[in-house]
């Protein structure tokens, strides 16, 4: 059913956008009633507006805490068109219907702590709320961006459809919600309120017979990601890729030299940083070509045609993340029917984000692993190795515990993951680097319980381990590194990845 919208209640904290939206409503022939500030812009750009106070018969009061709670306005928005006792008790109390409410809420999550108790908008959720129980009359926009929508559908049908007042009013009690929620976190650190929206419907899960989908942390907007990036060609993300993507993605977050990695099942079978994306990309896929197929490609630049042709001759790979692609490289990528090109924009360092892990029945959080090494946490390390013992510690903390990255000259050689003994982890590390692993770099992600990984690395001719330390048996292990001359490089920070 179409409603066509007479009346407009318009208050919005930022105020941005607002003006030609409320200035299409009053040539359409709508009554616009404002609050306060909003009244006053609109005025300033020659709109009619009628004060709150001239539809409810109060002046707004003590500070601007009281001007729409009144049964003038909510009456207005929750009385039932059609309800003969509804509409008696409206006309005995002159209560006028209100047709489309506009509110942008007070800003809690952004002032400072002194200026948090005022930014708890009450009038404002209210308002929503009673308009979104109504929205078989009553249509709500609780988010801006949905203006030109609901524009487009007056200038079409001459007011809004059901379907979109239902939408819309889903959208207002979000808002109330994720509202609510962070004022319930200030008060209580221990309450947390999390709140997603689906944004893709997946296939499967990591089986066939799993059921998933694909959502979006709200108010939380982090650039670069999977979540907000752009596909530009291949059929639709797999749940695994997602997380392979993702992993691939983080990883590159942590490098400023042009860097690429290629991921598989989430951990780095190849990682290198180079002079150039192209040398970079090269380096990466020869650490180990054969894991490489079929996994997942993250560069910190935007990607060339010269790379597109070189990542095209090194055979498949199922998606392909960078800041950009040229025209010439996607022309030559898109002729790969199944790969997936995912363009995320600049790929810097994220910071202040939280890592949600699910456990039955709850969750866990902590802070997202962004600490950075810097060269004077490499206790005892040579000037010449600070920046590949910076490199590969930074690969190994992308790598699943117990975690072994064998690397040199700023590129992975092998990589030991997920297994349950940390020697077992530096044997394959080391067999995956052969012969190349005389001279390298060898990171763990923790302290080593014994001198038995120090001895394997010495016969492959390993030249510097970096590790936290903190083991009881520190100065065992340390000392059989001297003795088989292999300098050994704490930092004092653990790596776990679980």
């Amino acid at each position: 059913m179409i409603k066509k919208i007479n009346r407009a209640l318009v208050s919005a904290f930022n105020k941005e956008g607002i003006v030609d939206f409320v200035k299409f409503l009053a040539d359409q022939g709508t009554e616009i009633v404002s609050t306060g500030g909003t009244a006053k812009l609109l005025r300033e750009n020659n709109i009619e507006v009628k004060d709150i106070s001239d539809l409810t018969g109060f002046p707004e009061m003590l500070d601007g805490r009281v001007k729409t709670l009144h049964p003038r306005v909510h009456g207005g928005l929750l009385y039932v068109r059609g309800n003969q006792e509804h509409e008696n008790t409206i006309k005995e109390h002159d209560i006028k219907p209100i047709d489309l409410v506009l509110i942008d809420l007070y800003p809690f999550d952004k002032v400072a702590e002194e200026e948090k108790i005022e930014m708890i908008d009450i009038g404002g959720p209210s308002m929503l709320r009673s308009s979104a129980k109504n929205f078989d009359s009553v249509t709500v926009i609780a988010n801006k961006n949905y203006m030109q929508e609901v524009q487009a559908e007056i200038e079409k049908e001459g007011g809004t459809t059901l379907e979109t007042r239902k939408k819309l009013a889903g959208i207002a009690f979000k808002t109330t919600s994720q509202y609510d929620s962070k004022i319930a976190e200030y008060f209580d650190p221990n309450f947390k309120g999390i709140f997603n929206e689906k944004i893709q419907e997946l296939r499967y899960g990591e089986n066939p017979h799993q059921t998933a989908g694909f959502y979006k942390n709200l108010g939380v907007n982090v650039s670069p990601s999977i979540v907000n990036a752009r596909q530009l060609h291949g059929k639709e993300l797999s749940f695994n890729n997602i997380l392979d993507g993702n992993a691939a993605l983080e990883l590159a977050t942590e490098f400023s030299d042009p860097f690429c990695a290629v991921i598989k099942h989430t951990n780095p079978c190849g990682a290198a940083e180079a002079d150039t994306i192209e040398e970079a990309f090269e380096k990466a896929h020869a650490g180990d070509p054969l894991s490489a197929f079929g996994g997942i490609i993250a560069i910190n630049r935007p990607c060339s045609k010269e790379l597109a042709e070189k990542i095209s001759q090194a055979g498949f790979f199922e998606i392909i993340i960078a800041p950009s692609f040229a025209s010439e490289a996607l022309e030559i990528l898109q002729k790969k029917k199944n790969v997936r090109l995912l363009e995320v924009g600049e790929i810097k360092p994220v910071q202040d984000q939280k890592d949600i892990r699910s456990v039955l029945g709850g969750f866990l959080i902590q802070d997202r692993d962004e600490k950075m090494l810097i060269e004077k946490d490499l206790q005892g390390a040579e000037v010449e190795d600070v920046k590949d013992l910076l490199f590969s510690w930074k690969i190994v903390k992308y790598v699943k515990s117990n975690a072994i990255a064998v690397t040199k000259n700023r590129a992975i050689l092998g990589i030991g993951a997920g297994q349950m003994s940390r020697v077992k982890s530096m044997d394959i590390a080391l067999e995956k680097a052969g012969e190349k692993a005389k001279g390298a770099i060898c990171s763990s992600d923790a302290f080593f319980p014994f001198a038995d990984s120090v001895e394997l690395a010495s016969k492959h001719g390993i030249k510097t381990i970096v590790q936290p330390g903190g083991s009881v048996r520190d100065p065992e292990v340390l000392e059989s590194a001297k003795k088989l001359n292999i300098k050994m490089v704490l930092t004092g920070t653990r790596a776990f990845k679980h």
